[in-house]
């Protein structure tokens, strides 16, 4: 219950804060767009924040494989490079898709 109550305070939060940023404004007093910005830093610090901790833990099963295992080095070795590409392209595509939004 403890959980739901916080998860529901933190919805509530983000829900109030982020309402004034859809408020319209003339060109002249909106004072220059910043919410693109700082959503872009938002959205790229979440991808590479939580990319990070992806290869974390692929590092750290594949030093654990490794150690169990060391003959099976080659495939283990692959599969760690083939998934940190993959982990890392999601950060890519991210910097992206929120570079063409904001432009």
């Amino acid at each position: 219950m403890r959980k739901f109550a916080l998860l529901f305070l933190v919805i509530a939060v983000v829900l109030l804060v982020a309402s004034p940023v859809y408020a319209q404004t003339s060109g002249a007093a909106a004072g220059g767009d910043w919410s693109k910005p700082i959503g872009v830093g938002i959205g790229m610090g979440l991808a590479a924040g939580l990319a990070g901790l992806g290869q974390a833990k692929v590092a750290g099963s594949v030093a654990e494989a490794l150690a169990r295992n060391p003959g099976a080095r080659p495939g283990i070795q692959l599969a760690l490079f083939i998934g940190l590409a993959f982990i890392e392209s999601l950060v890519l595509f991210t910097f992206l898709l929120l570079y063409l939004r904001t432009s």
